[in-house]
């Protein structure tokens, strides 16, 4: 395990992609996230190669089910060494405790963290799917509900985090994505930040992905925003 704040977003389709990329970064210096696509294209041989490799993998599957199929499907996230998994918070308080209780029980014991609201949601997103909450509110509800489930901490927008941290505590891990680095395209994140205000609100690891995997230097790019992030620690 390495002391990087950065996870990088490995948003492809196929492996080749994803290993072409990873060849040209640096694993004491980024961790890595795999997504649903990548996941469900190549599956676990995959997970297993990258960290033989000697990375962190944040496997991203938002585990969200009965409490018994969420606690299976943890243990086997565990089995395969990964560094970090999450599952939504809105599957309710038995759902996440039962998933902490599988990898109490497990060898290798990954952190746990909950999807609150998606970032790419924002106020009118929520009211069409009856939640009369604001994304503020819904955010710390749930999040609220995930630390007293036993949760490591939650995936949040960075503007949400400095209020997290003040109200949860600051070794309640936020996992923050979204985060842009200056005058890079929004694309789908509706609330954002740059490297240095997301640390600087409380952020503990950031999700970063196209700024860094569609570079023609994606380690000079990662190195770049390292150095931001110790500024801002």
């Amino acid at each position: 395990m390495n002391n990087s704040r950065v996870v990088v977003s490995l948003d492809f389709s196929d492996a080749k992609q994803a290993l072409d990329l990873c060849l040209k970064l640096d694993s004491t210096e980024c961790k890595l996230k795999i997504g649903k696509e990548l996941f469900t294209r190549q599956g676990p041989t995959l997970v297993e190669r990258f960290i033989n490799m000697g990375f962190d993998v944040f496997l991203d599957l938002k585990y969200h089910d009965i409490p018994n199929t969420v606690a299976s499907a943890c243990r086997a996230a565990a089995d395969l060494g990964v560094w970090m998994l999450n599952v939504h918070a809105s599957g309710g308080r038995v759902m996440m405790e039962t998933a902490c209780e599988a990898l109490d029980k497990s060898t290798h014991k990954p952190l746990l963290i909950a999807v609150t609201v998606l970032t790419s949601m924002a106020d009118d997103d929520l009211r069409e799917i009856a939640i009369s909450n604001s994304v503020d509110k819904q955010v710390m509800l749930l999040a609220q509900l995930a630390k007293s489930s036993g949760l490591d901490g939650v995936v949040c927008s960075a503007k949400e985090a400095n209020h997290l941290s003040t109200k949860l505590g600051k070794e309640f891990c936020l996992v923050t994505p979204g985060i842009r680095p200056a005058n890079s395209n929004r694309d789908d994140q509706k609330r954002i930040m740059t490297p240095a205000d997301a640390i600087a609100a409380g952020s503990h690891y950031l999700v970063i992905g196209r700024p860094i995997t569609k570079a023609d230097d994606p380690l000079a790019v990662l190195e770049a925003i390292n150095k931001e992030i110790e500024t801002a620690s």
